[in-house]
């Protein structure tokens, strides 16, 4: 089992950025798929940014694109979200998350089975 451990979230003011980050052990990323996912308050988690592994095609949810970037440093065995024009309804817990298996297509959201501790992130004036 994979250690995902997530950092880089806080409090920031409504239109601010956030860079979020994802150290990833136990697991090579190399080609796998590679996502961030968002829990809001009372409301299940869902997934809004993934990265493909073999061409890195990116694939946002509609609710943050435009202003969210998802990367990754495969050297430091690293995934990155680069949040911008933050807004109240970014609040929540962030995951990332890894599929084992680079047949699937990234956006495949129910398959991914490896969670951190999520970091949160507040968007408040």
């Amino acid at each position: 089992q994979p250690r995902l451990v997530e950092s880089g979230g806080g409090l920031v003011q409504p239109g601010g950025s956030l860079r979020l980050s994802c150290a990833v052990s136990g697991l090579t990323l190399g080609s796998y798929p590679i996502a961030w996912f968002h829990q809001a308050p009372g409301k299940e988690r869902e997934g809004v940014a993934c990265m493909g592994g073999s061409r890195g095609t990116t694939y946002y949810a509609d609710s943050v694109k435009g202003r969210f970037t998802i990367s990754r440093d495969n050297a430091k065995n690293t995934v990155y979200l680069q949040m911008n024009s933050l807004k109240a309804e970014d609040t929540g817990v962030y995951y990332c998350t890894v599929l084992e298996d680079s047949e699937y297509v990234c956006y495949d959201w129910s398959l991914y089975d490896y969670w951190g501790q999520g970091t949160q992130v507040s968007v408040s004036s």
